[in-house]
């Protein structure tokens, strides 16, 4: 098979995964924020978790499980309520932190600063992949039937340049936030960044909740 027929679907699937993938949501959000603390072990578990999730999601999707998911709205209700609660709560939660900021010492060791559990934070990366139901709308049924409609022989070309969409922003966000780390060393740059946070957690969650 010629280089042309499989870097370019693969070429695509990347630049259309990043497409979606970018943009300021839930997962970035919180991603962003563990990175800046700089744990690499939880960094490490967290971006795993989103980047497969979404490995998992866009081959579903090409396997045609997104059609098994328009035919039965009901579950996507019932995520979407799930879902926007988890969301709302999440926002709250920031917005007390933003009211009570503490400062990040740059110079502190991972082991002497106040650390989310790992526990904690995995199980917030999957409530806030897998309780998003525009994660099916978008990475089940929009990037499955964009797939689809690649050739019988570059339909995978494709999904593996998405799913390497996925792996390169988490990871790249998850660990290169930690560059952050000196601006965060003053409480007013915290209280700016759970604010954002909780600004972008609360709409999504109240949106969610209305059914837009």
């Amino acid at each position: 098979m010629p280089a042309s027929e499989t870097l370019l679907p693969a070429l695509l699937g990347l630049l259309t995964g990043l497409s979606l993938i970018i943009a300021i949501g839930a997962q970035n959000a919180f991603v962003l924020r563990l990175g800046i603390e700089g744990q690499g072990r939880m960094i490490a578990v967290v971006v795993s978790i989103c980047a497969l999730s979404d490995a998992v999601l866009i081959v579903a999707g090409t396997l045609g499980i997104g059609a098994l998911i328009s035919a039965a709205p009901a579950v996507l209700v019932i995520i979407r309520i799930v879902g926007s609660g988890f969301l709302i709560v999440y926002g709250l939660f920031a917005a007390y932190r933003a009211f009570r900021p503490k400062a990040l010492d740059p110079s502190a060791s991972t082991d002497s600063r106040p650390a989310t559990r790992l526990s904690t934070a995995a199980l917030t990366a999957l409530a806030l992949t897998w309780l998003n139901p525009h994660v099916y709308l978008d990475t089940v049924i929009f990037l499955g039937s964009v797939a689809n409609q690649q050739g019988t022989s570059e339909r995978w070309w494709w999904v593996g340049g998405a799913i390497l969409a996925s792996f390169l922003w988490f990871f790249g966000l998850g660990f290169g936030a930690r560059l952050l780390r000196p601006v965060f060393a003053r409480p007013g740059a915290w209280r700016v960044l759970d604010a954002l946070i909780a600004v972008v957690m609360l709409a999504l969650g109240l949106r969610m909740a209305l059914g837009a």
